[in-house]
Parts: C-alpha cells; structure tokens; sequence
C-alpha cells in the first residue's frame, strides 16, 4: 500500500458494525481472504461501499465484488454457507463489467427464507488485493450508503478517529461471578462453526467465560476455537457456564442465548432427556462374566497357570522435599542417581543373559539410552538451578516428557511412555534410598498391580513370585514379552474389582482361558494341581524323546517346526528338538534401535541363524512385518484410524521398496549358511504377492542365489484365493492369530472381548481347510504358524486337515510332537470332517478333547 492509495467504505448494509476478526466464519475471521468488516444487518439491500467496476457477480448472488480505479478490489458476501441456497432468496441488479456509484444497491435477498437456511446472515466486506485498514465505529450502528465503516491508507488513522462516535465513559464495576448449567443442543457437539460463534459472542464483553464439560470433566476457557472443540461435547452434553467479570450479567444472558439459539445451526430437533427409571444392569449374553463364580476376565498377556495367594503392590512413594540444599550438591545428586541405575540397568543385562534370556535384553539397553537423553536431565537441571531439590526436579522431569510422550501421534513414541517411567522411577528410588529387592514376597504369590514396568518383571523374586495379574497394560508390551520369556503367567486388563479382595486371598491364575479365580472351592484347586502334574509329567516325559520325528501311530509325519525371534531361540529350539523354523521374526533386527539396520548386520544375523539350524533345517524368514500394533521409530507412518487395516505387514516392503530389496539381498547373501526360504506377512491380494515377487526374482537373478518363497494366510481374501494363489507361491503358513481376529472381526487384545478369539471356530477352519486343498492340488505344502500350532485340543484338528508343519514357540516343542505321536491320522481325518460341520468352537474343541 502506498501514501496515495486512500480509500474509505461505507456500509452496504445497515446494521451492527463488526471487525472481520468478529465474523461467525472462521475462514473470514482468520482473514485468509483479507481484512475488512463484518455487518450483522438490520435490513436487506446490499448497497455498493465504494465507487469502481462489478468485477465479480457469482452465480449464487450471495457474493459481489468491486474493483476500483485504482486495482483494489473489494467483495461482499452475504451470510454463512448460503452458496448452497444456488440464489434462492437472491436477486441481483448489476452485471460483471457495470460501473457503480458508492449507495448504488446491488443486491437484495429474502431475509425470512435467506435466514431459515443459511448458517448466519452476517454479512463480510473484504479487501481481496492484500491490502489492509481501519475499523471506524466498531460495534455500533451503521447506516447502509451513509455510515463510513473502513478506511485504507496513510491517513486511514486519522479519518477513523475524526469519525468515531465520542466514546461513553466507562463506568468502573465489581467484578462478579456466575456460574449456569446448560444441556447442549447443537447435533454434532461444539465442533468448529458454533465454536467461532461463541468467540465472537464473547468478544463483545469484558468477562472471561469458562465451559465445563461435567459428562467426562473436561474444561477450558471459551476463548479457543480448538481448546473448545476438545471437550468432546455431543448433542446432550451437559455443561457448566461460569462467566467472570464486571458485565457478567449481560455476558451470561449473551452467551446462554446463543447456546439457547444453536449458535448459528439449527437445534430444533433437539429433545431435553428425560429422567427415566433406571432399570437393572444385567449380565453380557455371552462371554465371561464379571464375578460369576469367582472368575474376574483379563486378557492373557503371557500362558500359564498358578494357584497362590493375591498380593496388592502399590506404586507408592514416601514424600520428599521440594526445596533443594543447594544447585551443587542438588546436582551432584542427581549424577549419582543416574550413574546407580546405569550399573544396576546394566546388572538388569548381565542376569538376563546369565538366565539364557538375553535375547530381551536390547529392553534395557534402550533403557540405557533414555538415561542419557538430555530431554529429561536438561529439565530436571533447570528445576534444580531454581532451587528445587534433585527428587522433586527429576520426578517432575520425567513424568512431564512420559506425557508428552503419551501425546504424540507416533504410536511407537507413545507406547515408550511406560519406558520413561520405568526408567525415572529407577532413578528417584535410588535417590531417596530405597531397596525394593529388600521387600520379601511371601510364597506362592500372585502379584496384583495397577501396571508393571520391565525391570520390575525381571526384578522379580521368582521363587516366590509365580504370577501377575494388572488393571492395565498390553498384551503385547516389553513386560508381557519378559514375562513370557521368564515362564511367568501375566493377565493384562482385569477387572478393578480385584482391588476388593484382601491380600492372602487364595486365587487360580488362568491365563490361557482368560480368568483368575478368586476364593476357588478345594475341589477346583485339586482338579488344577492335577492338570498341572500332568502337564509337568508330559512335559518331562516329552523332552525325553525331543529328538524323535513325529509320527503318528499309523505312520504320518508331520513337521515340528519353532517360531523363533533371534539367534538365542534358534539354539533353544534345536534342543529342543525342533525340526525347522517355520517363521523367523525378522523385525527383531528392526525393533528398538534409531535407524534402520544395514546389510552387513542383517547378513551376520541371518547367517548365524542358518548356522545354527544346520543345512538340513529349513529357516522361513518373514520379511519385515511392521505397523498396527509393532511401530517403527524411524519409520514414520501416518496414523490411522484402525492401523490393523492399514499400512502394515507387505504393504510396508510395496510403499518402500528399497527397504524390502535390502532385506531380500540381506537374506539372499546369507542363504549359503543353511536352507532359507523367504515369507510374505498380511498378504490380501494376488497384485501384492506378484510385485514382491517380482522383486525377489530380480534379486535372485542377480545373485545367482534361489530360495523358495511363500506367503502367510491371515487375512480371509487370501484363504479364499487360496486356489489361485497356490500356483504362484511354493508354500503357504497360516497365521491363525490374525486369520482368527479378521475373520471374527474380533480384537484378540480386546478386554471384554478377547476370549471369544478362538482359532478352533468352524469358520477359521474351514478357512484352514480351504488353504490346504489348495495348496495340495499344485504340490505345494501347508504350515501353520500361529499360536493355534500349540493348543493340545487343535492339534488333531490340523493333522486331520491335511496341514503338513506346526510351528510352534520352542518350549512347546516336545510336546506337541508327542501330542502328534499320540494321535492316528485316520481318527484325526475323521475329527476334521465332523469339526468342519458344526457351529461353535465349544463344540469343536468338546470334539478333540
């Protein structure tokens, strides 16, 4: 803008004169098409502001614009979202190219039918060029062709002020507050438009407004368009208006009619809710049921069973002072606590491996990691340098950066929350001088906790310690996998009940089927200590012949396979007397690390694998199969509304080729060193096996190396192609786990619902079913890979349906081959047809038991 630009508006539209900043339309509010003004119009001919030429009429009629002699351009836009009316209500008297007067009318419209449809009839003048002014009488009443509303240029200052109506002394009052319920009326809750509405109600008043959302206690202040979209509000809602200020009165009247109005929507399908009697809660139709027979429901977080007592454990920690001694000695502190727990992380390391369980221990060394990320200790520092003492400083550091953690997208981020509070509270507890490991469990404890951390689980007394059972947590988290490789059964999600029963109660953990029993009768104890002699008795007759094939009294072999997750596992399994590896975790090169690892150290651990399992025992390697529920750090993904149904498993190697190719060299290179095969994870269409195949063969190609190549079966779509797949592929693994949940549409780590995930449903099998005849019919063979290879009740089925490998996690090695040798293949052909003609698995696995 330049001194010689002067230009001054006049209102085309009688009414109350608003800054753009004011109008109902966010998108004019945040003035992304320019500044100007906003009209809330007491009549309904549009007059031209200024002098200049129609350089725009659009077709609706709602919008004019007006360029001046000089290139401004200026357009009027009557009302909010009334493009959509397509002129109804409109009617317009000039044409692009007409030259106009300033007061010449324009437009017109039917205020009655206009105003029933649109969201506002606040009306916008705007300078589209860039150009920005001054508002000349804000919030008072302007006359349409005679009231001047916006001046641009130098003197711009000067013409408001001359023009200003003479202001009215304020008059000093008491500031009061006032607090009103409100049921909220608007559809979709407070999202976006009626949201603006408010603010600008707001504006007009020199009180500060709060909303209270008392369904869910969320609060903010009115005065932010996204602060007031996050109280989750719906149609119903039930708020609390609190008005501070010394015109709290007018303020509360302005903003409970509005509310009363639907802030510019139309709420006149609401109705109030009624109080109605509350009728009695009644128990779920199916599934478990909260307390019934003792038996509180959770989600198995790692197998196993135990008969003990319940042991609360609370997270609790004695006060300390805020106020440090001194920045020095507060310091120095704080470096002690952090050296102490780096050794005892690294104690943490050594016992794992001296337990054989080191394959975990890359938990802990992450762990290590987060001691030395300045993110919390430069916070803690500066809390310290105020005069905080070094607990108060690292405790409030290290929650802060775990929250912050919990608020990112990225959901491999978030998930680490839990490993920065493991982690600071290692820390504070060295600081304030405490010992857990002094605190004695008594036998036979089945510990219960609102959550526990990974050093907690490998910290555990497990001579005394011989279950775990929590209100939260993850079936799938860093403490649900150490268990499991600790053989410590864990129940995740259990219900808050728990909590009302006394320490020493006698309880039964069942962490297969889902269950603790509380207060169990003798003759339930009795029956479980039975079952778990046998167990044992099977188990140890089982490893005496671990070595043997299994073959089923009529002569029918079927491979023994382990699922394994690196090096570790693979001499285990051997052992154990595994007979291949039927999946390979690859993401175990992938998982807890800053960047994705190279081809050198792919190639070494692919090798020491195939090494281990000898030339003569085939290595499935599943390529890197990531997203959903297994994040990667550096591998960024969008997020998604449900990540089990988006970018994951294959889909990764497609939209990232490069990364899939080195893995496939990586392998291809290290196949000299034993007998691999390469796998496909969460194959759904035949256009996705055929590009990474393609992939595969050009490697191959070049490497002079050749592999066979499979896919998994875990999406129903490739069970159901199963007949065309087979002549692409040379072998199929059913990976039952999420073949069961898709074809079930049924979460497996669903607190309430998880125990209705049962890979023995008559769906699921005949799925199975369907794979295997397929692959039969072009020569190729059939695995299964998921959990369901375990189960000593699914055993029989799978022989019986033709499947020729059960993969299986290695300490369930020897007895599932003795389960095999046990069996006749005639029977179990037998136990498969009838299984493949029922309704329920209850009635399937009645069938096998």
């Amino acid at each position: 803008m330049t001194s010689t630009v002067t230009l001054s508006l006049v209102a085309p539209l009688s009414g109350t004169l608003r800054s753009i900043d004011e109008s109902v339309d966010p998108v004019f509010a945040g003035r992304l098409i320019g500044d100007g003004v906003a009209i809330d119009p007491a009549d309904s001919v549009v007059l031209a502001p200024c002098e200049g030429t129609i350089s725009q009429l659009h077709d609706a009629k709602h919008a004019v614009a007006i360029k001046t002699d000089a290139g401004l351009e200026i357009l009027i836009h009557v009302g909010v979202d009334t493009v959509v009316l397509k002129g109804e209500g409109f009617e317009a008297f000039v044409s692009i190219g007409d030259k106009v007067t300033v007061g010449q009318k324009l437009l017109s419209f039917d205020a009655e039918v206009v105003g029933a449809k649109a969201a506002s009839l606040q009306t916008a003048i705007m300078i589209t060029t860039g150009e920005t002014g001054v508002v000349i009488n804000q919030g008072s009443k302007v006359t349409a062709g005679q009231s001047k509303v916006f001046a641009i240029g130098d003197n711009a200052e000067q013409e408001a002020a001359s023009l200003v109506s003479e202001a009215v002394p304020a008059v000093q009052q008491e500031s009061i507050t006032l607090v009103e319920p409100f049921v909220l009326k608007n559809p979709v809750g407070l999202h976006a438009r009626p949201s603006a509405t408010l603010i600008q109600i707001i504006k007009r008043f020199n009180s500060d407004v709060t909303i209270l959302n008392r369904d869910n206690s969320k609060e903010c202040k009115a005065n932010s368009l996204t602060a007031m979209m996050g109280l989750s509000t719906v149609m119903g809602s039930n708020l609390e208006i609190t008005v501070t200020g010394p015109d709290a009165q007018d303020a509360m009247t302005a903003v409970l009619e509005g509310f009363e109005s639907g802030l510019g929507e139309d709420v006149s399908g609401f109705v109030a809710p009624t109080t109605v009697e509350a009728e009695p809660e009644e128990a779920p139709l199916l599934g478990p049921v909260e307390g019934e027979d003792g038996r509180l429901p959770g989600v198995k977080a790692a197998p196993g069973m135990a008969i003990g007592k319940l042991r609360h454990l609370e997270h609790e920690l004695p006060s300390y002072p805020e106020a440090g001694v001194g920045v020095a000695d507060e310091l120095g502190q704080l470096d002690y606590g952090i050296q102490q727990a780096r050794e005892a992380l690294q104690k943490l390391v050594s016992k794992m491996e001296a337990e054989h369980v080191g394959g975990h221990a890359e938990v802990f060394v992450a762990h290590q990691q987060l001691l030395d990320d300045p993110a919390i200790s430069e916070r803690a520092h500066k809390l310290i340098e105020t005069g905080k003492s070094a607990m108060w400083a690292w405790h409030k550091s290290f929650l802060a950066e775990a929250d912050d953690m919990r608020k990112l997208d990225n959901p491999m981020l978030a998930a680490r929350a839990i490993d920065v509070e493991d982690v600071g509270l290692l820390v504070l507890r060295v600081l304030m001088g405490i010992d857990d490991a002094n605190e004695q469990m008594p036998e036979n404890t089945i510990l219960c906790l609102e959550d526990i951390t990974p050093s907690e689980v490998v910290t555990l007394d497990r001579s005394r310690v011989i279950g775990i059972v929590t209100l939260h947590g993850g079936a799938t988290s860093h403490a649900a996998i150490l268990a499991g490789s600790l053989g410590i059964p864990y129940l995740v999600n259990v219900p808050a009940s728990v909590r009302d029963y006394d320490n020493g109660t006698d309880v039964i953990l069942n962490t297969n089927k889902g269950y603790v029993l509380v207060n169990p009768t003798q003759e339930e104890i009795g029956r479980t200590v039975a079952r778990q002699e046998r167990a044992a008795t099977e188990h140890e007759e089982a490893l005496k012949v671990a070595d043997q094939p299994a073959v089923t009294q009529d002569g029918h072999h079927v491979e023994i396979a382990a699922n394994i997750a690196n090096n570790d596992d693979a001499e285990k399994a051997v052992k154990m007397g595994a007979e291949a590896v039927g999946l390979l975790r690859s993401e175990f090169l992938y998982m807890e690390r800053a960047v994705e690892p190279s081809m050198d150290e792919q190639v070494k651990a692919y090798e020491a694998i195939l090494t281990t399992m000898g030339k003569d025992r085939p290595v499935i390697i599943r390529t890197l199969d990531v997203g959903g529920d297994k994040p990667l750090a550096y591998l960024p993904l969008p997020r998604e509304e449900n990540p089990f149904l988006g970018e994951r498993g294959v889909r990764i190697g497609i939209n990232r080729p490069t990364m899939l190719r080195k893995q496939v060299r990586a392998i291809l290179q290290a196949a000299h060193a034993g007998y691999a095969r390469i796998m496909f994870p969460m194959v759904s269409s035949i256009d996705e096996f055929r590009a990474v195949k393609k992939l595969v063969l050009e490697e191959q190609e070049n490497s002079g190396v050749k592999v066979e190549v499979g896919i998994m079966i875990e999406v129903p779509s490739a069970a159901l192609l199963a007949d065309h797949f087979a002549k692409e592929v040379d072998f199929f693994s059913i990976g039952t786990n999420d073949l069961t949940q898709y074809t079930l549409a049924v979460d497996r780590g669903h607190p309430k619902l998880a125990a209705r995930v049962d890979g023995l449903h008559p769906a699921v099998l005949r799925l199975i079913d369907m794979t295997v005849k397929a692959a039969n019919k072009e020569g190729k063979w059939t695995g299964i890979c998921g959990s369901l290879a375990s189960d000593p009740a699914a055993v029989p089925v799978l022989v019986g349906l033709g499947v020729q490998e059960l993969s299986v996690s290695v300490p369930a090695i020897p007895v599932v081959k003795a389960r095999v040798r046990s069996l006749n293949y005639e029977q179990c052909q037998q136990i498969a047809r009838e299984a493949l003609t029922l309704s329920l698995a209850e009635e399937v696995r009645q069938l096998s038991a």
